[in-house]
């Protein structure tokens, strides 16, 4: 069985606390959440827009996953938080298309409040394909 390693990538936002990106252990990836961070800057990338923050949450949770050897093809469960319930079908639009071709089991649920005034967090927890 595989170590756990910590994951780290420059392509995603640095962690906001004391967490790390990624933990994988054995053949799993597990993600911190992601909030709609610019990985350059740290500033969010449309505060305040449902769908704006959700495709850029999915573009910091494909990077982090990709250092890892994994991808959205490969998520088992995905834990979605939304600040508004109102936001639901919005951002369901957005992870749709990023697993379109296999959906991993999910929760969503409306938080009373999530870091930095996002409106959307997802954290993913993925198999790592044998090489």
């Amino acid at each position: 069985m595989r170590e756990r390693t910590i994951v780290s990538t420059q392509a995603a936002p640095e962690a906001i606390g004391p967490y790390s990106q990624a933990v994988i252990h054995g053949d799993v990836v597990y993600t911190a959440g992601q909030i709609a961070l610019d990985p350059a800057t740290g500033t969010m990338v449309g505060a305040g827009d449902a769908v704006a923050e959700a495709e850029q949450v999915m573009r910091n949770l494909a990077a982090v996953l990709a250092v890892a050897g994994s991808g959205f093809e490969h998520a088992l469960r995905c834990d979605v938080y939304l600040a508004d319930m109102a936001d639901y079908g919005a951002v369901n639009d957005v992870y749709a298309r990023a697993f379109s071709t296999s959906r991993p089991a999910r929760l969503a649920v409306q938080a009373a409040q999530l870091p930095k005034g996002a409106r959307v967090e997802i954290a993913v927890i993925a198999a790592i394909p044998q090489a």
